[in-house]
């Protein structure tokens, strides 16, 4: 595998982890080390999805050196570009989501695009790796799909910079990279990979209403539609993140004033708007989890910084889905009465 770190103590010490994952490849005891179960563990095993995801991540860590939580988020940003009407019936049932295009896999020279032997693979310069020891590096295998991109990650180094890099030169696109960093700190952040809770926007025992006001018309700043939920409370009521996720944006805006974003591992953009201020310390990049204050319900925005009192108090909430090439808002009510109902049912049996 080619490796863009230059010369010094690093580049010696990638360049002998990287020879020694390219020995092991290639003899037939590595399997014992790697994975004495097949490629994808069984289904019906007692461990959660997660569980089994976590104790794969850490595995691949083990052999490789690559932190799980940067496999994890790789592994989750594939899996959020992936459409499912595009994924495999036979993937759907895998605990890894990395997809490899054949020519990044095989050689983008490579005669037999589905070429699965590992020699003939690096001898056309192939990423795909065997790391079950089974003569076949196969991208349908979880084991050898995650071992595959460990070792590309290797190739360039050790700290989070090399990884940086790395990323770029595998996604080409600095959104991609950002993505995979977030994800990054969030599961290194909280040491878990279900991170699937979520929280209602507002103490659902605080006084509000709201309806479904997606595609309603607004004519500030020039006729559109909205796209979000307005929520409807005092000024000072609470407004909490739905998710897991990090502080994307924060600040001024002149349709939203003084409005948060938060990205979740979904990525999922999470927009909480006419704020009348922020909790206090909370910045952008900082990691929040559900029912975390962010701050309050107000009503600033349609005007220049500290514009207020253009419309009722209220929160508008939207939601961006973003899937690695455009960024798009669905309607987020469905949702929020979902949440509403899960915080209630929580409250009921007394897990608040």
């Amino acid at each position: 595998m080619r490796s863009y770190v230059q010369f010094g103590k690093k580049s010696i010490r990638c360049l002998i982890c990287t020879v020694m994952i390219s020995f092991l490849c290639t003899i037939s005891g590595f399997g014992a080390v790697a994975a004495e179960a097949p490629g994808t563990p069984d289904s019906t095993h007692s461990k959660s999805v997660y569980e089994l995801r976590r104790s794969l991540y850490e595995e691949i860590g083990i052999l490789t050196q690559v932190p799980w939580y940067w496999l994890a988020a790789v592994d989750q940003y594939e899996r959020t570009i992936t459409p499912r009407g595009k994924v495999a019936k036979k993937d759907k049932e895998r605990l890894v989501g990395l997809q490899f295009k054949d020519e990044v896999w095989a050689g983008a020279l490579n005669p037999n695009p589905g070429d699965m032997n590992p020699a003939t693979i690096s001898l056309f310069g192939g990423l795909g790796r065997d790391a079950t020891a089974d003569g076949n590096a196969d991208p349908g295998n979880d084991r050898d799909a995650l071992f595959t991109m460990a070792s590309y990650l290797l190739g360039f180094g050790f700290d989070d910079e090399d990884f940086r890099i790395a990323l770029w030169r595998y996604y080409q696109n600095d959104s991609s990279v950002s993505r995979i960093r977030q994800f990054a700190k969030i599961y290194k952040t909280f040491n878990q990979i279900d991170l699937s809770a979520s929280a209602f926007p507002l103490p659902v025992k605080s006084i509000y209403t709201f309806r479904d006001t997606w595609g309603d018309r607004r004519g500030w700043g020039g006729l559109r539609t909205h796209e979000g939920t307005d929520l409807f409370a005092s000024y000072g009521v609470p407004v909490r993140s739905v998710c897991y996720g990090i502080v994307e944006t924060k600040g001024w805006n002149p349709y939203g004033g003084w409005r948060i974003g938060i990205r979740d591992l979904s990525n999922r953009y999470h927009y909480y708007a006419h704020l009348q201020g922020y909790e206090k310390n909370i910045e952008i990049g900082d990691v929040v989890k559900p029912g975390q204050g962010v701050g309050w319900v107000g009503s600033s925005g349609y005007g220049p910084p500290g514009t207020q009192g253009r419309f009722p108090p209220h929160l508008h909430y939207g939601i961006y889905r973003d899937t690695g090439s455009t960024e798009w808002a669905f309607n987020p009510y469905p949702l929020l009465r979902q949440w509403e109902k899960e915080e209630w049912v929580r409250i009921k049996k007394g897990k608040k």
